[in-house]
């Protein structure tokens, strides 16, 4: 999957970005999770276009790219400066969980798939508060542990 968006720039606006950008959630959950008003992610869906603010706003909830929302340039995804600590540790506790008793490896290549998708899974859904749902982790950890090879 690539980093940058297939269409240019010029093919979309700010609300066919902002609807890629929700995908299949529900408009009113990824409301709550940018800390923006169903209405006003609405408004913006029907064509209207947010302030610097509350684009930038969207952008860093949504682990997204300021410049790619507001313009369609760029990437999609903002470029990891650093590294989520909280996302991470979660992420390898998860793995280690979803394989038992199996020991990890770095040249576990299926473990270490399983580690970095969770890592994003986790940065993706991180709630404003800085919490992570737990429970739904674990519900894609066993899903992903199936499709990496790596269940208990």
């Amino acid at each position: 999957m690539s980093n940058q968006s297939t269409n240019s720039p010029a093919d979309e606006g700010f609300s066919a970005r902002l609807r890629e950008l929700i995908g299949d959630t529900p408009v009113a959950a990824f409301a709550r999770r940018v800390g923006v008003s169903e209405a006003l992610i609405r408004k913006y869906l029907a064509g209207s276009e947010p302030g610097l603010a509350k684009a930038n706003q969207i952008a860093r909830a949504a682990n997204c790219s300021l410049e790619w929302l507001a313009t369609g340039a760029g990437y999609r995804y903002r470029q990891a400066e650093v590294v989520d600590m909280a996302a991470l540790e979660c992420a390898i506790r998860l793995t280690v969980k979803q394989l038992g008793a199996r020991e990890i490896s770095v040249t576990d290549e299926a473990a270490m798939k399983l580690i970095v998708a969770l890592y994003q899974y986790l940065r993706t859904t991180k709630q404003a508060d800085g919490s992570f749902d737990i429970a739904a982790a674990e519900s894609f950890a066993g899903y992903l542990g199936g499709v990496c090879g790596v269940s208990a």
